[in-house]
């Protein structure tokens, strides 16, 4: 009897499914988590005021836009198990930059990272759209996240305390799990995923297919807020830490936070079962108007001349990170509910872009504000996006999400 093998070419894994996407998921929440908290505070240290840590970000930001979108050119030359690679050996290498540079590199390090999360997060949704069925992906999503939740909720705290004791610590730390991540990866043996195209198609030019998804109304909704609840998470982490700071409260609260708000994590599941009870629409409704009604609470609190106010503030600030962890369930789905099978890579890039456009608006109108007002006006400013998402959110299909039932 003849034994035939079968060519790793070809070979389709079995195990590529909900728990194996939570599973990578989960190695980079852990490889981010541990530094997350770390370069705001470093950078504040280094350069001593908030607008110059703003400029820093908002370069990094670009950076990451401009990968962002010229990702799916290098895809359609560069086999997607090769990028997804590439991405993780930047992000190594931009620690291991930290760790060689003691610190000194801190800028350029933000932005390996950032440019390393937009190819690997275009990648990973790509993947996901693959293997992941459209009426599984709200079950994915809370998969993804409550994996993630032990690296989010240890990691920001774990980051900002080793950095006092040792400074190199958190970047280490972020490279071992870089390689967990790049060795789980390639074990899986995901390949370049399931490609799907239309007939006698020719490769499109990076930018032509941003058409296409400006003339699909769910495709842009599901994005702009996944865009601004970014947004919310962008302040959150940079700006927090650095009201701390400037409040007298301390620079391991920033971490200590973000560490409690990414414990609210283990809180999907139940998010998920109100989110399947009602519907998406109600579920981002409340998400988004519960996180600005937050938000514009902790501003008024921080510039209030009270006793104990600062740490109200920040108390508004984390339940106001209570409805984030809702959006980071609810919010992309009708994105991700409303792609074409054909047209999976190039929205996995258009996607994928959210977070690099709050990664530069974010710093970009926190830079103008600052010239104007305190750190608080940054959390008012972001409470009015997250208001006005919550008025979009309105004109979303109340059955959004439901399947359909039997005729």
């Amino acid at each position: 009897m003849v034994q035939r093998r079968i060519p790793l070419a070809v070979y389709q894994p079995a195990r590529a499914g909900v728990q194996t996407f939570a599973t990578l998921a989960a190695f980079e929440a852990a490889a981010r988590g541990v530094i997350i908290s770390v370069f705001p505070v470093l950078l504040y240290r280094t350069f001593g005021d908030a607008q110059t840590v703003s400029e820093i970000y908002l370069a990094a930001g670009l950076c990451s836009l401009m990968v962002a979108l010229f990702t799916p050119w290098l895809a359609a030359r560069l086999p997607r198990r090769y990028l997804y690679s590439i991405s993780a050996l930047t992000m190594i290498s931009s620690n291991l930059s930290m760790v060689l540079s003691d610190g000194a590199t801190a800028p350029y390090a933000l932005i390996g990272n950032a440019v390393s999360l937009v190819i690997m997060t275009v990648c990973f949704n790509a993947y996901v759209m693959d293997y992941i069925e459209r009426t599984s992906l709200g079950r994915n999503e809370t998969a993804r996240l409550l994996y993630s939740g032990a690296a989010w909720a240890i990691g920001p705290y774990l980051g900002v305390w080793l950095m006092d004791i040792w400074p190199n610590g958190p970047f280490v730390l972020a490279m071992l799990f870089c390689c967990g991540l790049l060795s789980f990866f390639w074990y899986l043996r995901l390949g370049d995923g399931k490609v799907i195209m239309r007939a006698h198609s020719k490769p499109a030019n990076p930018l032509a297919y941003l058409g296409r998804f400006f003339a699909q109304p769910l495709l842009l909704a599901g994005w702009v807020f996944a865009c601004i609840r970014s947004v919310g998470w962008q302040v959150y982490i940079v700006y927090l830490p650095i009201f701390a700071v400037e409040a007298g409260l301390g620079d391991h609260l920033g971490g200590m936070m973000l560490s409690a708000s990414n414990a609210l994590l283990f809180l999907s599941p139940l998010m998920l079962r109100f989110l399947v009870s009602r519907s998406v629409r109600l579920s981002i409704r409340i998400g988004f108007g519960g996180a600005g009604l937050m938000f514009l609470l902790a501003a008024a609190l921080a510039v209030a001349q009270i006793s104990g106010s600062a740490y109200l503030a920040a108390a508004c600030l984390f339940f106001g990170t209570l409805f984030l962890v809702l959006l980071d369930i609810a919010g992309g789905l009708p994105f991700l509910m409303s792609v074409k099978p054909s047209e999976r890579t190039e929205m996995a890039a258009v996607y994928s872009t959210f977070r690099d456009v709050s990664a530069v608006l974010t710093p970009a109108s926190a830079r103008i504000i600052l010239v104007f007002g305190p750190v608080a006006a940054v959390f008012a400013a972001c409470s009015v996006g997250l208001i006005a998402c919550w008025a979009v959110a309105g004109l979303l299909h109340p059955r959004l999400g439901r399947k359909r039932r039997a005729a």
